[in-house]
């Protein structure tokens, strides 16, 4: 690096003076640049002649042009340069200390790239976690056990399954769980939903996943933190329902996974393969409502181990004691409303809260003018700062009954429906 640092001084180095060093296919000699004219849309674009009332339409770029340098293949240059070399960090030149002081400035920062963190931030914190959450024990143990075993595969003579499968019923806080552990272990994961599980091109959602779990296996090498790969809803991408058919994105993200599986310290994203490229085996986390739509081997006992999810009633008041603490709402009020609405999820509770705020809501409508206009009227004395001040409203035990039986009600008219039109369709056959 010494070397070629002072190879690169402004003062005893320009690109006229070695062109065959960066660019092979070019001659040595250099031709005086041609004067660049520009014409207006309309004129003949094909004229080259350099009479004044003749101009060319396109900029002819020097045949010393990087983006028209070619290898002895006819390949761009610069493309196999950077498809051969070994480090593809992009960042490597674009870093204080790498590139030239001549070149860094401080009006940008040390860092001539001033998105390069923003890019490269595949990983999820959660510093939105803000408060103290009740964790259900049962859920800890199995997920905390499940990571720590695959840190410490090496040590144990038993064979430990890469893929932990967290199943159960919908609303049961399963990923809300999961981050809360994170949050408490101090796991910075890498997380994907279903929706990136298909794609119109084919192999891609392979690709993203061993790229997603490459770069967990660089936060744990490069940052000295523990991380994991976490699918949500994996069910939903992969899970095969009624008619549906499997797509070849699905066959290669299940494929996919059950190579992770059998081989998780080498992963290849398409390179060139090294044999010195060692990937960390990463803990990947998968939740879902139905695996026995998942494809039967990817779920066997030794890829994946199985933890279906159901809070107990003791662990649905605890949780939900923790969302209303700061309403002031007692355990005993908590116990009161659990026992009223059993056979819940926990989202029910979340949204009991959610719709006691609707009356508040209506009522800070009417002091801003009412529904007339309300758009253009929020809109601007948002910008302006004169929107009336937001009152949230007491919570108490009656108005978070009140929204639970409306909310009931709901589900019951959701569940006729789908029983009648059920009915109907049996009747029709």
């Amino acid at each position: 690096m010494a070397a070629t640092a002072s190879f690169f001084k402004p003062e005893t180095f320009s690109f006229r003076s070695f062109p065959s060093l960066f660019f092979p296919n070019t001659k040595t000699h250099c031709k005086k640049p041609t004067n660049l004219t520009f014409a207006s849309a309309g004129e003949n674009a094909d004229t080259t002649d350099t009479d004044e009332s003749k101009k060319p339409t396109q900029r002819k770029l020097s045949k010393q042009s990087s983006w028209e340098a070619k290898d002895d293949e006819g390949n761009d240059y610069l493309y196999v340069l950077g498809k051969e070399s070994a480090n593809m960090n992009i960042a490597v030149g674009a870093r204080a200390g790498v590139i030239d002081d001549l070149f860094t400035g401080n009006f940008l920062g040390k860092d001539s790239d001033i998105v390069f963190d923003y890019r490269q931030k595949a990983t999820r914190s959660f510093q939105y976690l803000q408060g103290d959450y009740y964790i259900a024990p049962a859920f800890m143990d199995k997920v905390v056990c499940h990571i720590v075993k695959n840190y410490v595969a090496h040590h144990i003579n038993a064979k430990v399954p890469l893929i932990l499968g967290i199943w159960g019923g919908k609303g049961q806080g399963k990923t809300f769980q999961t981050e809360l552990i994170f949050r408490t272990m101090g796991v910075e994961p890498v997380i994907m939903s279903a929706g990136e599980l298909e794609s119109e091109r084919a192999g891609e959602p392979g690709q993203l996943i061993r790229e997603r779990y490459r770069t967990a296996s660089q936060v744990v090498q490069n940052q000295g933190k523990l991380s994991c790969l976490m699918i949500n809803d994996i069910d939903a991408g992969l899970g095969r329902f009624g008619y549906t058919q499997m797509t070849v994105n699905n066959q290669i993200v299940v494929g996919t996974l059950m190579n992770l599986c059998d081989n998780p310290t080498k992963v290849s994203v398409g390179q060139v393969w090294r044999e010195n490229d060692i990937t960390n085996r990463i803990p990947i986390i998968v939740t879902g409502n139905d695996f026995s739509t998942l494809y039967a081997p990817l779920i066997r006992d030794g890829r994946m181990e199985k933890f279906y999810w159901q809070p107990t009633q003791e662990d649905i008041t605890n949780i939900v004691h923790r969302m209303y603490e700061k309403d002031g709402i007692s355990k005993g009020d908590v116990e009161k409303i659990v026992q009223e609405f059993p056979n819940q999820a926990l989202d029910f509770y979340g949204a009991l809260r959610s719709r006691t705020y609707d009356k508040a809501i209506l009522k800070w409508v009417e002091d801003s003018g009412g529904i007339d206009k309300l758009g253009n009227r929020l809109l601007k004395q948002k910008k302006d700062g004169k929107l009336p001040v937001f009152t949230p409203p007491e919570q108490t035990v009656e108005a978070l009954l009140e929204s639970g039986y409306s909310l009931v009600q709901e589900q019951k008219l959701i569940t006729d429906t789908k029983l009648s039109k059920e009915y109907m369709k049996n009747v029709d056959d």
